[in-house]
């Protein structure tokens, strides 16, 4: 007894000591309200084409559903908005900077004079003129200029090639996870370059969350260059739709990539959406078809629109566990409501705050998280929560009862 006596004080202090010094474990966010809000009603009935194929969600809360087989199908100059989205990401542009200028060169001035006796879609470039990046995506996007979309390819490669700029397409195509999207060159024009509706969502929500692309995709006419008005082919912008694109081929159809918006619940959602292949009663691919279309499809995505109070400021909708035991609640920081349409469910998530660990001590009051309501994907509806009481450590008896 009086060896082993102070050998086993000295080992009980030694634990106890090291306990605690161990480091603590991360604080982690727990939801303690409900995980999932229904909105009562059947799904509404959406207005789909009686041909081709269309499709149509709200940024972050989730799909209308499609309609039409969904099959890779020629896309026109839809294929123009990869461009522009590549452009961007690789040479960005704050808003307001016209960005590096663009030596013109010989094949962009030859597509012009050979491309528009034959009504393609391009604007008028000389070699040796020099236009600013910011003016070439309006182009694209805006006239639809096939010449300049291929201009910008060879620019963006090393190589000067638009081979390769194609296969960057279709490797940012596979990022996006656009599963049944093949592009064959940057213009569209090659009825070889095909996609989805549903892909094409996928793309124009990416697309439409660059403020510059934004921003584009919304004007309705610029002046060249040249000194020339240059119209946007979509003609609901601005006054029913944001953007996106059209294209129109004989191959392809009419074919829009739309995004329109409304104000919802005090915040405003962004409805993306794309109709493919539209011909009208004629057989005659028709841009006016796919304009009416693509209306109906907005006004009824806007009219099903509607938000359910389900949080008020102050209540608790979650916890802070500290690791060993002890938990913290947090509470909303302001009202949250859900947005979506009857039959629609959307799930609650409450994650930690960007870039930021919840803390071991803080004050009451301070943000340390998010609730986010919507289908778990870009653009739900977030709200930050705060601890409702002061943040302490664990106690000596948490951290000397721990195990592991």
């Amino acid at each position: 007894m009086k060896i082993w006596t102070p050998l086993v004080l000295l080992l009980v202090i030694v634990f106890a000591v090291v306990q605690a010094v161990r480091p603590l474990p991360t604080p982690t966010l727990k939801l303690t309200a409900q995980d999932t809000v229904s909105f009562e009603g059947g799904k509404p009935s959406m207005p789909w084409p009686g041909e081709g194929q269309a499709a149509m969600d709200v940024n972050g809360i989730g799909s209308f559903g499609t309609s039409g087989d969904q099959k890779p199908v020629p896309i026109a100059s839809i294929a123009k908005v990869m461009t522009v989205y590549l452009i961007l990401r690789d040479h960005p542009l704050e808003k307001g900077d016209p960005g590096p200028k663009i030596p013109v060169d010989a094949a962009a001035q030859k597509h012009y004079e050979t491309g528009k006796p034959a009504n393609e879609s391009v604007v008028k470039v000389t070699e040796g003129q020099k236009i600013t990046e910011y003016e070439a995506l309006q182009a694209v996007m805006l006239p639809s200029a096939n010449n300049i979309a291929k201009l910008l390819a060879r620019w963006d490669t090393k190589s000067n090639s638009e081979d390769e700029f194609v296969a960057k397409m279709n490797e940012t195509a596979k990022e996006l996870g656009m599963k049944n999207t093949h592009y064959t060159d940057p213009s569209g024009l090659d009825k070889t370059t095909v996609s989805t509706a549903e892909d094409l969502v996928k793309l124009g929500r990416a697309a439409m969350e660059n403020p510059v692309f934004n921003e584009i995709s919304r004007q309705p006419s610029y002046k060249d260059l040249n000194g020339d008005k240059q119209n946007n082919f979509f003609g609901l912008v601005p006054t029913v739709a944001i953007g996106i694109k059209t294209g129109t081929t004989t191959a392809a159809g009419g074919n829009i990539l739309f995004a329109a918006e409304k104000k919802v619940g005090g915040k405003t959602q962004t409805i993306i959406g794309a109709a493919l292949g539209q011909y009208g009663d004629n057989g005659v691919a028709n841009i006016d078809e796919v304009t009416n279309v693509t209306q109906k499809l907005i006004e009824a995505g806007q009219g099903a629109l509607t938000a359910k109070a389900i949080v008020k400021k102050g209540d608790v909708v979650g916890e802070v566990e500290d690791g060993l035991g002890g938990s913290s609640p947090v509470v909303a920081t302001e009202d949250v409501s859900a947005v979506g349409w009857s039959g629609l469910t959307v799930k609650l998530e409450l994650n930690d705050q960007k870039g930021k660990t919840v803390p071991h001590t803080a004050k009451a009051g301070t943000k340390v998280g998010v609730l986010s309501v919507g289908d778990g994907k870009g653009g739900a509806i977030e709200v930050p929560v705060a601890l409702q009481d002061d943040l302490t450590e664990p106690g000596f008896g948490a951290k000397l009862k721990r195990v592991g």
